[in-house]
């Protein structure tokens, strides 16, 4: 895999990695009790937005390293991918 490729899979895999961490210890407004006036009750009172986005990359990272381990070592290739999924190779 060349530098451009995983760079590209990486930053992929931390959207999305990202968007499944967001909702992660959320309390609404409406929950806390404390609605402030003109905002969405459901808006979060303390979103922590620095600990999820270290969240984001460590978890990322975790996964990259384990995908990119099962690609370097051919033990996951296209074939058996396409095999396993029932895809004619």
């Amino acid at each position: 895999m060349s530098l451009a490729t995983a760079i590209a899979v990486y930053f992929v895999l931390w959207w999305v990695v990202l968007f499944a961490v967001l909702p992660w210890g959320v309390h609404s407004q409406e929950e806390s009790g404390e609605v402030a006036p003109g905002t969405d009750p459901g808006a979060p009172t303390v979103p922590a937005l620095w600990r999820k986005l270290l969240w984001t990359t460590i978890v990322s990272g975790i996964i990259f390293a384990f995908g990119a381990l099962l690609f370097h070592y051919r033990i996951v290739t296209l074939e058996k991918l396409a095999g396993w999924l029932g895809v004619p190779w």
